[in-house]
């Protein structure tokens, strides 16, 4: 049952946040104009439930593999071929056509047509076509039958454009049928490209990467306030009493009792615990008999405390008591920052060689966020609430590294291409992100190993 709840509440709490990660993305890259054909809870499968949304016409659903969510935002790959403009308007031009009419028309190989025919459907300019008698598991197995325009407005808008109109049937075009363009192929091209991710300005482009770390970030930001404000929280007090008394203690062994008020201790008064940790410090040091002067009950009492004289005893086993409070939204404010600060500096010292191993030792992975889930979802609402805020935080702060493939490293290459005034080739940017994926492989297998000794081996 312990392994079972583990993966439970390990499987919500992530997919929960990648969800809202994704979420940051998606409403970002419809406000900024981008077409968006997908929005999932859980990871891409055939099996899929949804809600096609009548005014952007994305997807919005869920899938079966509840390990996160994903958002397919068009253009953020693809080919650069000068050949897409010709392509895209034969397309138009036949209605639908095959595989193998495109390798014809343009003389070109089966790999060149399916990655100009991919990335123009990756734009949603035109769409797959699967025979009606084929089945779901052969979709998943072959390539398409061929390709097909898209439904299209009378400016030649696609129900995922934010001005597209279909309230009229006029000047409507259907999937699959032709399609006067009006323009020339490469007037078409652009006018396909500026809805996508690619065809937009730096500055979307920056603001779509950064507003899913961004979502993850105002959540923990959000929930931290709300637990401290409302449920509160137990700060140790500065009161000369004792909170808790420990198991098989001195303190316990002597009559100690929690809530007892510790009055003085070898005639020296207390009255506050700061006082009565650095009485009790020289007393329990001099490994000799002392005195200790409580009230109980509103009675004082003394208690002789004995010692193991050859030293082995050095704490009394007593703990300070704690008072439950409700701070206010500037102080929970200030609290949150300061905890999103320490973070932050985490997460920048995961990348500084010096630093790297001494932050993986203190990190956890999958399988330790689970069983810690596990034992916060025990301990209540506001206790989850936390960790997943503590969670939340942390991934979006390491979505900010910049390493490819992460939202930082995106944004890395995007300033790149700011800088030098022209793209990185598709290449360059694959081994990039090769070398990122190699690192973070290398993270996963150094945090897994180090929580299989902790919570497997017990070491």
């Amino acid at each position: 049952m312990g392994v079972i709840s583990a993966i439970f509440w390990g499987v919500t709490s992530l997919s929960f946040l990648v969800f809202i990660h994704e979420g940051g993305h998606y409403l970002s890259a419809r406000l900024t104009g981008m077409r968006v054909t997908e929005f999932y809870l859980g990871l891409p499968c055939s099996i899929k439930w949804f809600h096609k949304s009548k005014r952007y016409g994305t997807e919005i659903g869920v899938t079966p593999i509840l390990l996160g969510g994903y958002t397919r935002i068009c253009g953020m790959e693809g080919s650069d071929d000068p050949r897409l403009a010709p392509v895209l308007a034969y397309i138009q031009q036949q209605g639908r056509v095959s595989i193998e009419e495109v390798e014809k028309q343009f003389n070109c190989s089966e790999d060149d047509a399916c990655t100009m025919l991919a990335t123009l459907a990756d734009w949603a300019a035109i769409e797959e076509y699967w025979k009606p008698e084929r089945s779901n598991r052969y979709r998943r197995k072959y390539m398409p039958d061929g390709y097909q325009t898209v439904k299209r407005d009378a400016h030649l808008l696609t129900e995922f454009d934010r001005e597209s109109d279909f309230t009229s049937s006029e000047g409507v075009t259907v999937a699959g049928e032709p399609r006067d363009l009006g323009m020339s192929p490469e007037e078409f091209l652009q006018h396909e490209k500026k809805h996508t991710y690619g065809g937009h300005g730096f500055w979307s482009r920056i603001i779509t990467l950064f507003m899913g770390p961004l979502i993850n970030l105002l959540f923990a930001f959000l929930i931290v306030v709300l637990a401290l404000t409302l449920a509160g929280v137990d700060v140790t007090a500065n009161k000369n009493v004792i909170g808790a008394v420990s198991e098989d203690s001195l303190a316990q062994a002597s009559g100690l009792e929690a809530g007892d008020t510790v009055e003085s201790i070898n005639g020296e008064t207390v009255t506050d615990w700061q006082s009565l940790t650095q009485a009790l410090q020289p007393a329990l040091q001099a490994h000799q008999d002392f005195e200790m002067v409580i009230e109980r009950g509103g009675q004082e009492q003394t208690i002789e405390v004995q010692p193991d004289p050859n030293g082995s005893q050095t704490l009394l086993g007593i703990s300070a008591p704690t008072e439950h409070l409700n701070i206010d939204i500037r102080h929970a404010c200030l609290v949150s920052l300061s905890y999103a600060q320490q973070v932050a500096q985490a997460a920048v010292s995961l990348i500084i060689p010096t630093h790297t191993t001494e932050v993986l030792n203190q990190s956890t992975s999958i399988m330790g966020i689970s069983v810690m889930a596990s034992e916060a979802a025990s301990g209540g609402v506001w206790e989850f609430s936390l960790f997943v805020a503590a969670i939340s935080m942390s991934l979006g702060f390491m979505n900010l590294l910049p390493i490819p493939p992460l939202d930082g490293g995106k944004i890395l290459i995007e300033i790149i291409q700011a800088i030098i005034r022209r793209p990185l080739s598709q290449k360059v940017q694959v081994g990039i992100s090769y070398i990122g994926l190699a690192f973070f492989i290398f993270i996963f297998i150094f945090v897994t190993r180090n929580d299989i000794a902790r919570f497997v081996v017990g070491q």
